[in-house]
Parts: structure tokens; C-alpha cells; sequence
């Protein structure tokens, strides 16, 4: 990437586009100078939130802080810079025993990233957001200070930028606690539910397993809605491997994902073809139950194995709806939500049910709740905006909110919840949108007029 230019910028969903400034830089005294020079500034990484989140009107783009810092083999414990890829840090620390505390549906994302949103995975009921593993970490202030942020130091600025959607500071480095792990493999079983009260049981018989998710079919109606698939998955030892896999138990085999060269045609994507897919999806496992052992990429990263798989929504884009309603109300929101996503039939191939245990209190911006999420993709259409406004209204009645590193047009009653990140430096298109609502009609909704 070239140090400083403008350029057309979008996230992973492909909508909004901007046309604006970014800078890239490893120079931590060219990095304060320019944060200091900037009226506005917001901090991004490897662009794989979607909406307008990590877009503003000038980006430091942290790619080029993509070292390793230390790597306590003992007590599993890693120090990388800001840039550096999760899909990097699993190529050093699965060899050694190790794997990440939690981790998000990609590997693709930042250091930096993952903390500024406070990520949460398939196991957020057993062993929380990402922060949870958060040691600490640098962070550049407005005024080109350098805080060294735990909990133990600077605490009100740690655990305002955890979740904090990199509104308080760029962050610099970080430094997190990993899990052991005996093989790279994953014991997993597949179970399939026919419909809405099966999938909540599962759920809840599954409260011990580390990992669960569900992928369900949102355009069932009737008995049906709510078929899906529960996943469920503990990290394999050694001895529950094959007599192949077990000499060399930490390494995987390599992949050549095949790329999405160009963007799919808009019609590919419609009701029918959703409709297939989900009902192949479905129909190929002929069995109620699956007992396999799977490798972690396959487990925790299966949209991974296809490179640029988000052109298929076409060059208009898509977004990512993703809520979370409170357990007490998560069966009958639930409903709802599904009833009218079935009915509007915009439905979504990509649709991942999970349950959330309960939040730390301490991590007040983190968007987790108890409670039951559901995210799923839309394609951008002229009638997305109408079942938005309809699904945050559920949302709403119910008590939920929306995950801001996936919002883009979702009412801020449902987004305007972060705390202490009022800074006028740091500043996201996003942030602008939420907080300008109804004042300046200019940043309900930014223009996808840059193609």
C-alpha cells in the first residue's frame, strides 16, 4: 500500500464507497505528526467489518504495523502490532500448541480490529468477547500521547476503547492471553432441528460444549421456521485423531482457495436461488446427526476457503444484519425477526444463529448481551432499507440492539449505545451517521455514488 493517497474505499460488504484520503505508515513519529495534522482521522485495518464503520474522511490504515513483538512459549502469551492478521498470528501459534482465546467467522481481520470491536465467536457462553483475553495494549491519543492502556493502567481508556469501534486512539499493539490446544483438529457434531423450539432446545443441551452455532434457513414459514443445523465442536486431543493425522497433529494441509474473480450479475442472487441452496444445505446431511473431526479452518473459518466470496452479492453490495435480543425474549423475537424476513423474501444463504452467555459489565461498549444472535446477509436492493426499518422495530420492541461493526442503516436507538468515545479526533462516517441522526439528513445515509 502506498504511504498517502486517495483512493476508493469500501468495507467487505461493499457498500458505502468513499472517495478519500488514507495514509499508511510505520513510523510511529510520522504516525503521531499525522494524527496531530488531521481534523478527523479514524484508524482501519484490513477492511473486513462491513457498513461505514471503518470509513471517515481521512484513514490510517494500520497494515504496515505487521510485526511480532514477543511470544511467551510459556505461558502463552502474544504481543503483536495493530496490522497484524489473525490468519498471521494462527501460523505462528498453532504449531506451538496454542490457538486463539476467541475468534470472529474470519481470520482476515486485525490485531486492532478485533479489539476495537471486541469481537465475539462460537463460544461467547463459556468464554466471552475477545477483551476477556486482552492483556494491553498501546494506544496513540489526539494529542500524539502514547498510552499503555490495561487493566491496571490508564483502565478508563482500556476498557473505552474495548468495543469502542476505534473512536478513543489508535491502537498500536496489543497483547493477549492464548488457550492451549493438543491437536489443530476439531471433535465436531452436526444436528439437524426442524424448526424454531428444536433449535432453542439443542441450544440449551449444548450449554457445556465449548463452540456452538447454527446455521438456520430464514425463509421457512409455518411449522418449519427456524429449520437449521446446530454445530457444536470441542478442540481434539491427540488420541481422538486418525493414525495420519496424529503424527503430525498441530499442522494442517495447506489450501488453495479458489478466488470469486469477478462480481456476480444481480439476478443471481434472489428468493429461488436462496431457496436452493438452503434446502441443498440442508438435505445433504442425511442423517439427524454427524459425529466428524474436522481441521480449525473448517470449523471456525468455512467462508475462508473462498477468496473474494463477497462479489457474489453483485457490485451494488450487501449488508450484514446483525442483533442480538435478550434470552427472556429470544424465542418469540426470534419468530418475529424470521416470520418477516420469510415474508419480505429477501432471504439470506448466509444466516448464523448463536447464544451469547452473559456480558462483562466492566466492557461497557462491547455490543454482546445474554441473549440469542442471529446475523445474516442482505443483498442491497431498492426495498432493503423498508425490512431494515421492519426488523429494528423488533428489534427495538424486544430490547436488543445491533452490532456496529456490521451496521449501516439500522435506527441509532438500536446503535447509539457507546460510552466515553466522544472525541472529535476520531471520528468514523458511522459515529457521524449515528450521532447526526435527524439533525444533518446528510449522514442518515452516505451516498453509494463512487463507483
Amino acid at each position: 500500500m502506498k504511504r498517502d493517497f486517495v483512493q476508493k474505499i469500501t468495507n467487505w460488504g461493499n457498500f458505502p464507497v468513499v472517495e478519500k484520503e488514507i495514509k499508511a505508515e510505520e513510523n510511529i513519529r510520522e504516525i503521531k505528526a499525522y494524527v496531530q495534522n488531521a481534523h478527523e482521522i479514524i484508524a482501519r485495518g484490513n477492511g473486513r467489518c462491513y457498513g461505514d464503520a471503518a470509513l471517515g474522511e481521512k484513514m490510517f490504515s494500520t497494515k504496515r504495523l505487521n510485526k511480532f513483538i514477543s511470544f511467551d512459549r510459556l505461558n502463552g502469551i502474544l504481543e503483536c502490532e495493530s496490522g497484524v492478521l489473525l490468519s498471521d498470528i494462527l501460523e505462528v501459534i498453532v504449531p506451538q500448541g496454542y490457538f486463539l482465546s476467541v475468534t470472529p467467522g474470519t481470520k482476515f481481520i486485525t490485531l486492532g480490529g478485533a479489539v476495537a470491536s471486541d469481537v465475539h465467536g462460537k463460544n461467547h457462553h463459556s468464554e466471552g468477547c475477545f477483551s476477556e483475553h486482552v492483556l494491553a495494549f498501546s494506544l496513540l491519543t489526539e494529542n500524539g500521547e502514547i498510552l499503555h492502556c490495561s487493566r491496571n493502567s490508564h483502565e478508563d481508556k482500556f476498557w473505552a476503547t474495548i468495543g469502542g469501534m476505534g473512536l478513543t486512539g489508535i491502537i498500536l499493539s496489543a497483547k493477549i492471553k492464548l488457550k492451549n490446544i493438543e491437536t489443530a483438529y476439531i471433535r465436531q457434531e452436526r444436528i439437524k432441528a426442524e424448526n424454531l423450539e428444536e433449535i432453542f432446545r439443542l441450544f440449551d443441551e449444548s450449554e457445556n460444549w465449548t463452540y456452538n452455532v447454527a446455521w438456520i434457513d430464514c425463509l421457512q414459514k409455518g411449522k418449519n421456521i427456524g429449520k437449521s443445523i446446530l454445530i457444536r465442536g470441542e478442540h481434539a486431543f491427540r488420541h481422538e485423531l486418525t493414525h495420519k493425522k496424529a503424527i503430525d497433529p498441530l499442522h494442517i494441509k495447506k489450501k488453495n482457495p479458489p478466488s470469486i474473480p469477478f462480481f456476480f450479475p444481480e439476478f443471481f442472487l434472489n428468493s429461488m436461488t436462496v431457496k436452493f441452496f438452503n434446502w441443498f444445505y440442508y438435505v445433504k446431511q442425511t442423517t439427524k446427526k454427524i459425529n466428524e473431526i474436522v481441521d480449525y479452518e473448517a470449523f471456525f473459518y468455512p467462508l475462508d476457503v473462498v477468496e473474494n466470496w463477497n462479489k457474489i452479492y453483485g457490485k451494488k453490495g450487501f449488508i450484514q444484519y446483525q442483533m442480538v435480543i435478550p434470552k427472556e425474549n429470544g424465542k418469540e423475537g426470534m419468530r418475529k425477526i424470521l416470520e418477516t424476513i420469510a415474508e419480505d423474501g429477501s432471504g439470506s444463504f448466509l444466516a448464523v444463529l448463536k447464544l451469547f452467555g452473559k456480558n462483562n459489565p466492566k466492557a461497557y461498549n462491547s455490543f454482546p448481551m445474554e441473549g440469542y444472535t442471529l446475523a445474516l446477509d442482505f443483498r442491497m436492493t431498492s426495498k432493503l432499507k423498508n425490512l431494515v426499518q421492519k426488523l429494528d422495530e423488533i428489534v427495538e420492541q424486544y430490547g436488543g440492539r445491533i452490532y456496529l461493526s456490521k451496521d449501516v442503516m439500522s435506527k441509532p436507538s438500536l446503535t447509539n449505545y457507546l460510552r466515553n468515545v466522544n472525541n472529535p479526533k476520531f471520528v468514523s462516517h458511522q459515529h457521524k451517521r449515528i450521532i447526526n441522526a435527524g439533525k444533518d439528513e446528510s449522514f442518515v445515509s452516505i451516498k453509494n455514488d463512487k463507483r
